[in-house]
């Protein structure tokens, strides 16, 4: 059910996107100075107490607009000079008003733009640009616009200004304690904060300089939310208002998840009201933030989607970088640097500008700075776009036809969890790309504790998840998944993944790449290896090694040339050779070779995993319904090969592969 705001009659800003244009021959990327980042993080804004004043930081000072929409009109007013100053240069821009043709125009302070280039005569040709990427285009570009517009002036003394981190006051303390649970961060100081603060400009220095194309297309901002705390989530509506182009920004769309908060329910509706770009989607039962944001995408009307969570808050230029990025390939999904508001203090807190998403084994998300020779090599700028192998999942913007051209998120995954992975590797294997882009900053809540409320069980909910992207886009690789701890989701009495012929036919459709692809041509710096090893498998009482001749297992002279000495031994624990698996018989003592299955248990051995007895292939067997270990051990004649009771020094138990790659 749709709860739409009022009726959008914003049609401001168009004149500033002409007013900001730069000659041909300036505004191209100069060459970022790497000592502004540190410098930054050498000063970190003291802590303040929640009644103090704040004080401008002094690298970056406020950046002060103001916004006047009484009868729908619109003042923007720029600056070149601090949030103190104003300056003799300043642009002129029309205020737009809905009602007749009548426009004003006054001069206010903003410091969006520093050092405007004069604007270029109708006369002159326009030369070629180089984009962000080094290729040429035509003209029709500007510069990125630095955007943050309020209601009213700030306040500068406000807690949280200007990103400061804050104290709670003694008498507070007990309070804000016993609010932390409502959203597993400092709700209380939260709550002090103003919904549209002012956040350091901690973009590259080359990024104001940046060029981005007149004709960007338009987005929608999607806002997927259950429960989400008040103050959080008007402060992550507000900072994409005050920092977007307005004619860039089609809609917000807030999808309520099903909360229970009563003040998510009319308030919401109330205050939302009075932004004509907002609309409510209320989901009238819980779906999980998977199927949220397909709701969310299913209404969109801009050309972008841009899914955000709902505890952030954008920075200046937020927005135009990421849909240049778009716009020069349909393809790349382009998401922000984001960096860390603290969930303790609420300050805004700078990250380093080379990271990454990435992801280690059993498919765990994870951030990895670039390696400094990698930088070195590629003559990377501290602006440049950096590839991802794998999003963070929360926030990024992606062409909108192009989402369903992937196939969206895979509709099987339930609630939260795997997500990232699922479209992560169905872009990289299916054409398209994954950036992150420096220019683009969003400040985001890390909590400690994940406080959404899953239906079903929660570790479950993720398995099952996981699962399915295993065995969808993982190939052979699945097998390393599931060695690393998921072992127990072979079992489909265990866990159901559902049905994937619909995701599996999608890939065959879209003529998606192998996983193999993908580490060697996008995470190359993954150690995968498809077995935990592999080679002859050398008994050390015989001094021989174990062969297969016609369907049973000899011993022979080890000899690497002969392919019937050779086995491996899996991620999921068996010792096959290709199909053939070594198992252990219910008469207890027998060893067969059966047709390898990953969901039969007694088909897996256990190899360096025990510290008593490391080097024995240890199974397990059922005898009149008891399950008992037994080890795999070799005749004293080399004859034969049966199960006995493990015992830690008979050297006939003990077992060498010839080449190790994990333990």
């Amino acid at each position: 059910m749709l709860s739409n705001a009022t009726k959008d009659t914003s049609k401001a800003f168009k004149a500033q996107v002409q007013d900001n244009k730069s000659p041909a021959n300036a505004g191209l990327p100069k060459k970022s100075n790497n000592n502004t980042l540190k410098a930054l993080q050498k000063n970190k804004p003291a802590k303040q107490d929640a009644h103090q004043t704040a004080t401008p930081t002094p690298h970056h000072p406020a950046k002060v607009i103001q916004r006047d929409e009484t009868e729908k009109k619109v003042i923007v007013v720029i600056d070149d000079k601090d949030h103190h100053q104003k300056n003799d240069s300043s642009v002129q821009i029309l205020a737009v008003t809905s009602k007749g043709n009548k426009k004003s125009s006054q001069k206010l302070a903003h410091s969006a733009f520093k050092n405007p280039a004069k604007l270029q005569a109708p006369h002159e040709e326009p030369e070629k640009l180089l984009n962000i990427s080094g290729v040429r285009r035509s003209g029709g570009v500007h510069k990125v616009m630095a955007l943050d517009v309020t209601n009213k002036p700030r306040d500068v003394h406000a807690v949280g200004q200007f990103g400061h981190a804050a104290v709670v006051p003694l008498e507070k303390q007990e309070e804000s304690k016993k609010r932390w649970s409502e959203g597993y961060f400092n709700v209380f100081l939260s709550e002090q904060i103003p919904v549209d603060r002012a956040i350091p400009d901690t973009r590259p220095p080359a990024c104001s300089e940046n060029l981005v194309h007149d004709d960007l297309p338009t987005t929608s901002v999607i806002f997927c939310f259950v429960d989400e705390v008040w103050s959080t989530l008007l402060r992550s509506v507000h900072s994409v208002l005050n920092r977007s182009p307005p004619h860039l920004l089609k809609e917000i769309l807030l999808v309520d998840d099903f909360s229970t908060k009563d003040y998510l329910k009319e308030k919401l509706d109330v205050y939302m009201s009075q932004f004509p770009k907002v609309r409510i989607i209320r989901l009238k039962e819980r779906q999980g933030l998977i199927r949220a944001r397909l709701a969310g995408a299913a209404e969109a009307k801009g050309d972008v989607l841009t899914f955000l969570d709902s505890h952030v808050e954008c920075n200046v230029g937020w927005l135009e970088p990421l849909l240049e990025r778009v716009y020069q390939d349909r393809r790349k999904v382009a998401c922000p640097v984001i960096e860390v508001i603290s969930d303790k203090d609420m300050s805004y807190v700078l990250v380093d500008n080379f990271q990454r998403g990435i992801f280690k084994w059993p498919l765990v998300f994870g951030w990895s700075t670039l390696p400094e020779d990698y930088i070195k090599k590629n003559n990377m700028k501290d602006s440049d776009p950096i590839r991802c192998p794998v999003m963070a999942g929360g926030l990024f913007s992606i062409d909108k036809k192009y989402f369903y051209e992937l196939g969206s998120y895979d509709p099987g995954l339930d609630v939260w969890g795997g997500e990232n992975m699922e479209i992560s590797f169905k872009i990289w294997m299916c054409g398209g790309e994954i950036e992150i882009i420096p220019c683009s900053r969003v400040g985001h809540i890390f909590r400690g504790e994940n406080p959404y409320r899953f239906p079903k069980d929660r570790q479950k909910t993720v398995e099952r998840n996981l699962a399915r992207v295993a065995e969808v886009w993982l190939d052979e690789y699945k097998e390393v998944f599931y060695g690393y701890g998921y072992l127990h989701l072979l079992d489909k009495n265990v866990i159901d993944v559902g049905n994937l012929t619909e995701q599996i036919q999608l890939r065959k459709k879209l003529q998606c790449k192998s996983f193999k692809w993908y580490l060697d041509n996008v995470y190359p710096e993954l150690e995968a290896p498809l077995v935990k090893a592999e080679g002859l498998v050398f008994n050390v009482g015989t001094r021989k090694c174990l062969a297969l001749e016609k369907g049973s297992l000899i011993f022979e002279t080890c000899d690497l040339s002969k392919q019937s000495q050779h086995f491996n031994y899996s991620w999921v624990k068996t010792l096959r050779q290709n199909t053939s698996c070594v198992s252990p018989q219910s008469t207890r003592t027998g060893v067969a070779m059966e047709p390898c299955d990953n969901t039969k248990a007694h088909q897996r051995w256990l190899h360096k995993a025990n510290k008593i007895l490391p080097e024995h292939l240890i199974g397990e067997v059922s005898f009149r319904g008891v399950s008992q270990r037994v080890c795999l051990e070799a005749g004293p004649k080399a004859n034969s090969v049966f199960l006995k009771a493990c015992e830690s020094s008979n050297s006939f138990q003990k077992w060498q592969f010839t080449h190790y790659y994990a333990q």
